[in-house]
């Protein structure tokens, strides 16, 4: 191999290594997560340092309050039918779950729609997140399984930069 031969596949090697980093970067900085502030009642959806956009909801009851922690998005269901024992309620309007449902890796939790509006931003659920129709909708297209999930029952130092950064600016803070 000549020199020139040598020095060409150099260049395109550093070429590859900075285009593979820079792919890693960009996925890094794209990492989408959901905070969700149970006292509060608000869903954040972020990308990277941004926030995306903020959804009231419906949190746990005192009596089946919703799990603190941190979780992940393990599968996304379009018109899921809900289960009790003994009971099975089809896709439709009559469907707890609403027209969507993004399930945790704590199972029998999820985000979900609901056939009971007015519940939104109370502490009603059975602990799951409860959201408008239309929102989980919007939620249900922008989120991937494997996404992280955050429930705080206390506002951190962290999530309040969150919860009181406009839209679109929390990298500015």
């Amino acid at each position: 191999m000549r020199q020139t031969e040598r020095y060409l596949l150099r260049v395109v090697a550093a070429a590859l290594v900075a285009a593979v980093e820079a792919v890693a970067e960009e996925r890094q900085a794209s990492t989408r997560r959901i905070v969700v502030s149970i006292p509060d009642r608000e869903l954040i959806l972020i990308e990277g340092e941004r926030v995306v956009k903020t959804y009231p909801v419906s949190v746990g009851a005192p009596a089946t309050p919703s799990p603190v922690g941190s979780f992940q998005v393990v599968v996304r269901v379009a018109r899921p039918a809900w289960y009790q024992p003994g009971k099975v309620v089809p896709p439709g309007p009559d469907n707890p779950l609403g027209p969507r449902w993004i399930g945790l890796n704590q199972k029998g939790y999820g985000i979900h729609g609901t056939n009971s509006p007015r519940s939104i931003g109370e502490a009603k659920s059975h602990g799951c997140i409860r959201m408008r129709n239309r929102d989980v909708l919007e939620l249900f297209d922008l989120v991937e399984v494997g996404d992280v999930v955050e429930l705080h029952t206390e506002g951190t130092e962290q999530l309040q930069v969150v919860l009181d950064a406009p839209t679109g600016s929390m990298a500015e803070r």
